[in-house]
């Protein structure tokens, strides 16, 4: 696919740092099971044994059996290297015991609040850690010198920009540092390329404060960034209806915030005239967030809801309603698509209602814009475009399409990756 005519590419859901730091990290994108997975771990081990092993890129639920490696194959590779191991969707990980262990976790450690410890049905420790467990993992790791993380940073940029197109991306959980490192990137491209910033909501002060010192046309803070629920993969997106396939205790997944705090988050932006950007996979956490808008009313414009993977149809209209933005990844869909199957075999007509969102008055590139969630899945903008036109991978036959009356047109889905001439 190539795109048409447009005034260049938006990139509307990246992660900059994240996507240079995973170039550096054991990919297991192409893994089909545990067994594949261990042995790429024991060959990084084998050529870093003084360093922390880290990969990204798995995913279960593809694999012909969906069972994670355990914390004993983990520990066989190392005991002496923390090993963490990310699910595509960064949602979950499987670590060793010294991983679990910097994070404070043993047998006797309960779930924390918004996060999900796994247990046997013994009660002993699997490994896999979900949400804000996961996220206490990952950040025993230590965080690369400031050198290092500027290379990182500069090679995400670079793979955007150089290899993929992009004349305009957003960072959807910008580090309170970010702004001032882009600002110095964005200077060597001489106006190419522009970036748009969302720190999370409890760093939104901070950036707030420091952002006159380093906001410039092409670097500039867009919003804050809250996070509402989880994921399909991991069954934690927050639905209205129970998954086939929920975990224990945990039948419609698991909400992040609640009413308030979404509402408390929207206010907090607002006081700074600034719009709110929510991480919302599930029916049921889109709807909270939509409804906390509708009640605090704010005056910010420019809201946005990210993912939106699965919307319950009385809330289509709302969004055009609300003036809120449905910013949307297509390109799940074709990575999700097990996951969607097991856990939502009667919801596969909700998922990405893209055709309903424009009927009820999104326009592509404004009201309906797309991303990849960089590096989640790979930046290239057709894998979105063929989610959102073929709703199935290129290998299914097309009967394999999900909620294929959703569809858009080719220039309808180029349309959601463009930037409007007048913002340029």
């Amino acid at each position: 696919m190539t795109a048409p005519h447009i005034n260049g590419l938006r990139e509307a859901h990246a992660h900059l740092f994240q996507h240079g730091r995973s170039i550096e990290m054991v990919d297991l994108s192409s893994c089909s099971s545990a067994g594949e997975v261990i042995h790429l771990l024991v060959e990084r081990a084998r050529a870093h044994d003084n360093e922390p092993i880290l990969a990204h890129g798995a995913r279960p639920d593809g694999w012909e059996e969906p069972i994670w490696p355990t914390i004993a194959q983990l520990d066989a590779v190392s005991t002496t290297q923390p090993i963490i191991a990310w699910c595509f969707d960064y949602h979950a990980l499987v670590g060793n015991t010294i991983a679990l262990s910097a994070a404070g976790f043993d047998h006797d450690s309960p779930n924390p609040l918004g996060g999900i410890v796994g247990r046997d049905k013994a009660g002993a420790l699997t490994g896999v850690v979900y949400e804000r467990a996961a996220l206490a993992v990952w950040d025993a790791v230590p965080e690369p010198a400031e050198v290092l993380r500027m290379q990182m940073l500069r090679a995400g940029v670079t793979d955007l920009v150089e290899r993929h197109g992009f004349v305009e991306i957003h960072d959807l959980k910008a580090q309170t540092w970010l702004g001032p490192s882009l600002a110095a990137i964005a200077a060597t491209y001489r106006g190419r390329v522009r970036f748009r910033l969302w720190p999370l909501v409890t760093d939104l002060a901070e950036v707030y404060t420091s952002h006159q010192a380093w906001a410039t046309d092409e670097v500039a803070l867009g919003g804050g960034k809250i996070f509402v629920d989880g994921t399909l993969n991991s069954r934690t997106a927050w639905m209205l209806h129970p998954y086939a396939d929920s975990q224990p205790d945990h039948p419609y997944g698991t909400p992040m915030m609640s009413a308030s705090a979404i509402e408390d988050s929207i206010r907090q932006c607002d006081e700074l005239g600034l719009p709110i950007a929510a991480h919302a996979i599930g029916d049921a956490a889109v709807r909270s967030v939509l409804d906390a808008i509708e009640r605090v009313g704010p005056q910010a414009r420019g809201h946005r809801i990210e993912h939106c993977e699965v919307i319950d149809a009385d809330d289509v209209p709302r969004f055009a309603e609300l003036g809120v933005i449905a910013s949307v990844q297509p390109c799940h869909l074709l990575y999700d698509i097990e996951a969607l199957r097991r856990g939502l075999p009667d919801r596969l007509d909700r998922v990405m209602p893209l055709r309903s969102l424009i009927d009820a008055g999104l326009i592509p590139g404004e009201g309906l814009i797309f991303g990849s969630d960089v590096p989640i899945v790979r930046p290239d903008p057709a894998d979105s475009v063929r989610g959102a036109v073929h709703r199935r991978r290129e290998t299914h036959k097309p009967e394999a399409a999900i909620g294929k009356d959703q569809a858009l047109t080719e220039d309808e889905a180029w349309a959601c990756f463009g930037v409007a001439s007048s913002t340029r």
